[in-house]
């Protein structure tokens, strides 16, 4: 998706001016220098998972020393400075006094940070993250959305750039089954169960992942599910530490599907192979918690005690401010 959004004209023009501001930093450590101690030693560039989130997080650096770059470019050490006088030097001083370019930036990032917080979630060693992301995406489009006013036109590029990723390549019945059976979400949404979508990869889940004898009891454990409410509680959850779960097949499903992490597998990564083996191991000790809780009903005292659900909260966008565009 972040591939896709790069191509767009606007954004690839961006994108270009922004390497070359940094290109030139980067590239003469007199500049440099100066640079840092404008911005307290603070960076441009910002190392991410893929080389597209780079791109759009390096952008968000650039955009919090927005004031410190105009300042830099307009000290009297700069301009008596042999790189003021530089093609490339002052091709850099004249984006940084680029109005257009701050205002893409800003546009850019509106359109980008939900994605990114939602690439943070899905490459995460710590948490599973299946669970999880189907209502990421849910979320990272509201989020764009409320960023543009809910004026479509804004954003409507880009929206079918990712409806295109997301129901061709990335969109699965695993996501919307983690997305049912987790209580977090499934007694947060009581029309859940109106959402052809997700009940449809509900059951092509069954159908794939539980054996055809255990497919109808299942199938009748969902009913436990959807109308036990407080029951999949706190009690419950401590009881089935000590005995038999009252669905039993239906617990295994969801243990299943919900310890699964996701990858962006296919994107170009920053880590060296060697972390990519060893980053991703199985906590055993989460596994057999979430066993013990995966019916926990989300509230905030289990929260607080039990953590049925994440705490992390993926799509923050990036703190903008607009004041001075």
């Amino acid at each position: 998706m972040l591939k896709d959004i790069g191509k767009l004209p606007s954004v690839k023009l961006t994108l270009s001016r922004a390497m070359e501001l940094t290109g030139f930093i980067y590239s003469h450590a007199w500049v440099l220098k100066l640079m840092r101690g404008q911005t307290n030693g603070r960076e441009l560039l910002r190392p991410a998972v893929t080389r597209f989130a780079t791109s759009f997080m390096t952008l968000s650096s650039i955009h919090r020393q927005k004031n410190n770059l105009r300042k830099m470019f307009n000290l009297e050490t700069w301009r008596q400075s042999k790189w003021a006088r530089d093609s490339k030097g002052k091709s850099a001083e004249r984006i940084v006094h680029m109005p257009s370019f701050w205002n893409n930036i800003v546009r850019i990032l509106k359109l980008t940070a939900p994605l990114v917080g939602v690439l943070k979630l899905v490459d995460g060693d710590k948490k599973p993250a299946m669970r999880y992301i189907y209502e990421a995406m849910d979320r990272a489009k509201e989020t764009i959305a409320k960023a543009f006013g809910d004026d479509l036109s804004k954003y409507s590029e880009v929206f079918d750039i990712i409806d295109k990723r997301w129901q061709d390549q990335l969109h699965r019945p695993l996501h919307a089954t983690g997305y049912y059976l987790n209580p977090a979400f499934f007694y947060d949404h009581p029309n859940i169960q109106g959402e052809d979508e997700v009940m449809r990869g509900l059951y092509q889940v069954i159908e794939k992942m539980v054996p055809t004898q255990d497919q109808d009891k299942v199938d009748r454990q969902l009913d436990i599910y959807r109308h036990a409410g407080g029951l999949f509680g706190m009690e419950i959850a401590k009881r089935n530490r000590k005995k038999k779960s009252p669905a039993p097949e239906l617990q295994k499903l969801a243990v299943r599907v919900l310890s699964l992490t996701c990858s962006s597998s296919g994107c170009e990564r920053n880590w060296s192979t060697f972390e990519q083996i060893h980053t991703k191991k199985r906590n055993k000790l989460d596994h057999k918690r979430l066993q013990d809780l995966v019916y926990c009903k989300y509230n905030q005292a289990l929260k607080e005690r039990y953590d049925c659900r994440d705490s992390i909260d993926p799509i923050k966008l990036v703190d903008i401010d607009e004041s001075n565009e």
